[in-house]
């Protein structure tokens, strides 16, 4: 039956529980105040290794995670699959090789490699040994061209052993930074019996174990003993920060983390634990999202996973779509640029919406604001298709906290809005700047960074909240129980030359809705000047405003004259609704570089860093505001 309110029909959700209703708000001394959920948090496992144990005694046959085979051409095969109890024969045998060659958390293991079955068994193998591992960003081996980056973690973390899923992809990385006398693990082009691989030429010379000579080590009962003796406080993994300022920094991720995590995570969306989920994601584990989250819930709730090769680039949807064609997850994950690439897709492919439709509960997006036109045509599509809409669920948290702090408690949400606070977590909310920060204290927050006890004092307040960098603000005043909405990154405004605050996340997140689908992503300039510009990052939809050939250049695209035109539109659009100096756009540019990985300008999720883009387009943005710029638009 269709909710209502008095003379307005509300729309249809397909049914989904949110377990977080009420909340409580506490005065503290100056003006502080404390928000928690007044349900307490559950009791969890003392190892994620204990729901891995339970769900291969349970259900040993049970699809773990999947991944389609690797064709020499490049291409995907059929799916192969890795059940609950191979999971956890092969972490035994791995955790076996790993506790022979003496590695501990001062000497872990790294791992360069994207998602795989592989990735997914080595981790497995180091968690079930009590040894730390750390999945590096691909990117700072295939992308960057300074291995800066996977030198600096290198460094942090030193390493006793390195695997690499592919030879010819990360050979020139590993051979530049990883010590002779470090131990390398090949799954492909390692050069032994069976291999498929191509070798490396900056490797040649150098002995390299077979990923299957780890996985043929017999498993003794000092791996088991070696398991039990891990707990809460055994630290699994060390996932690094963005790095969007520094150099990234290792965030130790325990047991107590993860697991409390996960209980956190089902109490405040049920539907999670109702039945095993099935998740195909594509998300890299490398980021506490892919790994975390979506890793975990599928450990946890004795679920599926299966990996999608695909990403949400215009090179790699295709992939993610056909997987979406053909597999129907109960839940689905991922950032807003792929929700906007599926939204688009769905319009004309009914095999997409069929499938997809067909059993998913919620749809959850996480790493930059979902633009509202997006949400929208979701929905129209959903409604037309299964007489109902899919909740479109978010919250907010980072790395430090395992990921999950907050999230939404009601289907009836809009772009922005991060809920409440999981069972368990402290939100500390403390005027900074003119804005409200949000901090975290709960047992899903990690107790440092590893090797660096500095950084991990500024992290913390006198009290142990986590000092965030996250603003937010009321859903509704009126109404705590309904949440906090989020208010951008205190980090990233900045004052013009007025003394007035730029609020950025807001304004940008303003701009790429007015632009959609135009428009990826927009970094603000003007600090400490009199006017707000924008350096606007097109999507590829622009290829078709400009009837360019397909494959003309991006800088020729840009500077059409049907792109530049439906830019200016927006601009007047803009200003047109501006009320002040702080949220009127005086002046935008185009840009035809996309941001770059390497120099840390976007994440391998696909969100963009402020910061960074005006630390490395300085010039780029001085040349906006002094008029010297081509093709600079002002609004009319």
């Amino acid at each position: 039956m269709q909710a209502t309110r008095p003379g307005i029909a509300l729309p249809r959700y397909r049914p989904l529980n949110f377990g977080v209703r009420h909340v409580s708000l506490r005065e503290g001394a100056s003006g502080v105040r404390y928000l928690q959920a007044t349900d307490p948090l559950g009791s969890y496992a003392e190892r994620i290794t204990d729901r891995l144990m339970h769900w291969a005694q349970v259900a040993p046959d049970r699809s773990f995670m999947a991944r389609r085979e690797q064709l020499p051409d490049g291409s995907t095969g059929d799916w192969q699959h890795l059940s609950y109890s191979e999971a956890l024969q092969g972490a035994r045998r791995i955790g076996q090789a790993l506790l022979d060659r003496g590695l501990s958390a001062e000497r872990p293991v790294m791992i360069l490699s994207e998602n795989s079955l592989e990735h997914a068994l080595l981790s497995l193998g180091c968690i079930y040994a009590g040894i730390p591992y750390c999945p590096a960003s691909p990117a700072y081996s295939t992308v960057s061209q300074d291995y800066d980056k996977l030198r600096h973690a290198f460094d942090t973390l030193t390493p006793g052993l390195v695997f690499a899923s592919d030879a010819s992809r990360f050979g020139r990385a590993i051979a530049a930074v990883v010590p002779k006398d470090v131990e390398v693990v090949m799954h492909r082009g390692h050069g032994g019996e069976g291999d498929t691989g191509k070798p490396s030429l900056e490797l040649a010379g150098r002995p390299l174990t077979s990923f299957d000579g780890l996985l043929a080590t017999p498993a003794t009962p000092a791996v088991d003993a070696a398991m039990a003796a891990t707990g809460p406080d055994t630290i699994t993994k060390f996932l690094f920060t963005s790095g969007s300022t520094k150099m990234p920094k290792a965030v130790i991720n325990t047991q107590r983390m993860w697991c409390a995590n996960q209980v956190q995570i089902a109490q405040s969306l049920p539907a999670l634990a109702e039945e095993p989920p099935v998740l195909i994601d594509w998300l890299p584990w490398n980021h506490t999202f892919g790994s975390n989250h979506n890793v975990g819930i599928t450990i946890y709730h004795g679920g599926t996973l299966y990996i999608d090769d695909g990403k949400p680039t215009p090179a790699g949807m295709a992939e993610t779509l056909r997987n979406l064609r053909e597999i129907a997850p109960t839940v689905y994950f991922n950032v807003p640029t792929g929700f906007e690439a599926i939204a688009q897709a769905m319009q004309t492919d009914a095999q997409l919406r069929k499938t997809l439709l067909s059993r998913v509960r919620m749809f959850f997006y996480s790493g930059a604001g979902l633009a509202q036109p997006v949400w929208d045509l979701l929905h129209s599509i959903q409604e037309a298709e299964i007489g109902e809409r899919i909740v479109m669920a978010t919250g907010l948290g980072m790395t430090e906290s395992g990921p999950s702090a907050m999230f939404i408690n009601s289907p009836n949400v809009k772009a922005g809005d991060v809920g409440v606070p999981t069972p368990g977590m402290t939100l500390k909310l403390i005027e900074v700047d003119g804005k409200t920060e949000v901090r975290y204290r709960g047992p899903n927050v990690t107790p440092g960074y590893w090797r660096s006890a500095e950084a991990t004092r500024e992290a913390f307040d006198e009290e142990g909240f986590l000092c965030t960098g996250d603003a937010v603000q009321w859903i509704d005043e009126a109404d705590i129980h309904r949440g906090l909405r989020f208010d951008g990154r205190i980090a990233e405004d900045f004052k013009l030359a007025t003394g007035t605050f730029v609020s950025v996340g807001p304004l940008r997140a303003r701009i790429i809705a007015a632009g959609a689908p135009y428009v990826q992503d927009v970094v603000l300039t003007g600090i400490n000047l009199k006017e707000v510009g924008a350096l606007i990052f097109p999507t590829q939809a622009v290829r078709e405003l400009a009837g360019l050939a397909p494959d003309a250049p991006m800088k020729d695209v840009v500077e059409s004259t049907p792109v530049q035109a439906q830019f200016q539109g927006l601009l007047d659009t803009l200003a047109a609704s501006g009320t002040g100096s702080a949220n009127r756009i005086a002046r935008g540019h185009v840009v035809s570089e996309p941001p770059s990985i390497d120099r840390g300008e976007l994440t391998d999720k696909g969100s963009i860093n402020q910061r960074a883009v005006l630390k490395h387009r300085a010039t780029l943005a001085d040349a906006l505001h002094a008029d010297t710029l081509p093709f600079t638009l002002k609004p009319r």
